[in-house]
């Protein structure tokens, strides 16, 4: 163990509007790393035996103070990142409804399992805690990423650390103070200021007994073998390329609406952002020409502005990426029926943009494009549509628009290959309902209730006849 390790460097933040600096924050030596898990693990011992109804109380008040500090913790995360100021206030009351909804649904979803066994034994299955849970969190989401899985292990009765993405690293910290400022033992939700191989050293520590991730499924892929090497447990949400599907009898005017507001949401930095439109022949022509006419109307500017529609990307060569997949899409005959430009001046801008013609073998077709470009792909008819949609190596969410609820209902049920499934509309995330995905969109679920038994110990305890 390197005690006298630091970091070379520390841990920086921009405002993507500007380019200017923010901030700086010190990297932790291996001595602080390793004293900040220890401190979590000794939270957690005290708060493993806390009732239920404890548990919720701090949830319900970490709520409150989201809402109380709403207007400067959203300032702040569009700063870091550049999300419109109105998607920063709605990401903290979406963070602060999963607070209220974890604290009254947690202890029916923990509760102990009574079961008569078949030999006439009496079975007893309680749902105890396991430890300190590692959560690796990425940019796009600077308060919902970390809220998702840190509310819902705390109402486990686990401990939480938090390596935040470098950009946002200002926005973790203030989660950490409000968490702590509304009741929650100090150190039992911990900020982790380190590097790769610092993470990699942690994840193999005998302290830390769960492993979370949300990033890209190349990243999830290294991480979920790091864990692996260790026997850790793994919860995966990684990339996706979301397709939605307009069949034959869709409300074409809806489809239109709904599809732009769902591929330009969060700047359109969002997992399961719409970013493929696969449309039926018999609606092509009107659902093109309407979605060209409104997406060439979104409004590019300052993310602070009310008026603003689209702010930048999160950094320059998230930017450059996705340019580069808009050419190389081009390049195969993808064409661009509006944006695709890269702007001048200042700020990681980017417009909003549809390809069309877009076909297997380009990057609009088999990668995810993590940024407002818009895949438009073209089927013969519904059963098509579907086929399209599931031919993806992803499968987080997706969309159907259809009159007819029912069938829409039975496709999304049987034959949609995804996680989630929104019908006649778009959505994030809400947490009455499980979220994650299928394929290489990772594994494993949060919100729902779901999120609270993915890292617990279902113990059998067999009393005797």
């Amino acid at each position: 163990m390197k005690d006298s390790h630091r970091p070379d460097r520390a841990l920086t933040t921009q405002n993507p509007a500007t380019e200017e600096p923010l901030d700086s924050y010190p990297m932790m030596t291996d001595a602080e790393m390793h004293a900040a898990l220890e401190a979590c693990h000794a939270a957690f011992t005290d708060w493993r035996l806390t009732s239920f109804a404890e548990r919720a109380e701090v949830l319900t008040a970490i709520g409150a103070k989201l809402r109380a500090r709403k207007e400067e913790f959203a300032a702040l995360m569009t700063r870091e990142m550049g999300k419109r100021l109105q998607d920063s206030r709605d990401e903290i009351d979406l963070c602060a409804a999963i607070c209220d909804w974890t604290a009254k649904a947690g202890p029916e979803v923990l509760a102990d399992e009574t079961r008569e066994l078949q030999d006439g034994r009496k079975g007893l299955i309680t749902k105890a805690p396991i430890g300190v849970i590692y959560g690796i969190q990425p940019w796009n989401f600077p308060a919902y990423q970390a809220v998702r899985y840190a509310i819902a292990n705390l109402m486990a009765g686990n401990g939480v650390l938090l390596k935040h993405a470098e950009i946002c690293t200002g926005s973790g910290l203030m989660l950490r103070d409000i968490f702590e400022q509304a009741g929650l033992p100090e150190n039992l939700f911990t900020v982790m200021l380190i590097d790769h191989d610092q993470s990699d050293e942690l994840i193999a520590h005998k302290l830390v007994r769960g492993v979370t991730m949300t990033g890209s499924a190349k990243s999830g892929s290294i991480i979920g073998a790091k864990a692996g090497e260790h026997l850790k447990k793994t919860v995966l949400e990684l990339g996706s390329n979301d397709a939605y599907l307009v069949l034959e009898d869709a409300d074409v005017e809806l489809a239109v609406k709904t599809c732009v507001a769902g591929r330009i949401y969060n700047n359109g930095q969002t997992c399961v952002n719409a970013k493929r439109f696969v449309v039926t022949e018999a609606v092509y022509d009107a659902f093109v020409e309407g979605y060209v006419a409104a997406m060439k109307d979104v409004t590019l500017g300052d993310p602070m502005d009310e008026d603003t529609d689209l702010g930048p990307m999160a950094r320059k060569d998230l930017r450059e990426t996705l340019h580069d997949q808009v050419e190389k899409s081009v390049a195969k005959g993808a064409k661009i029926a509006v944006g695709g430009k890269m702007p001048e001046g200042t700020g990681y801008y980017y417009p909003a943009t549809v390809l069309t013609d877009v076909r297997p073998g380009q990057p609009a077709y088999d990668e995810e494009l993590f940024g407002p470009v818009a895949s438009v792909i073209r089927a013969k008819d519904d059963e098509d549509a579907m086929r399209i949609a599931n031919d993806s190596r992803f499968g987080l969410g997706g969309g159907i628009f259809s009159r007819n609820e029912a069938r829409a209902q039975d496709l999304a049920k049987t034959h949609f290959d995804t996680g989630m499934v929104f019908i006649n509309h778009f959505n994030l995330a809400t947490p009455e309902m499980p979220f994650g995905g299928v394929k290489d969109s990772g594994y494993g679920r949060e919100h729902g209730g779901f999120g609270m038994t993915e890292f617990i110990n279902a113990k059998a305890i067999t009393l005797p006849k």
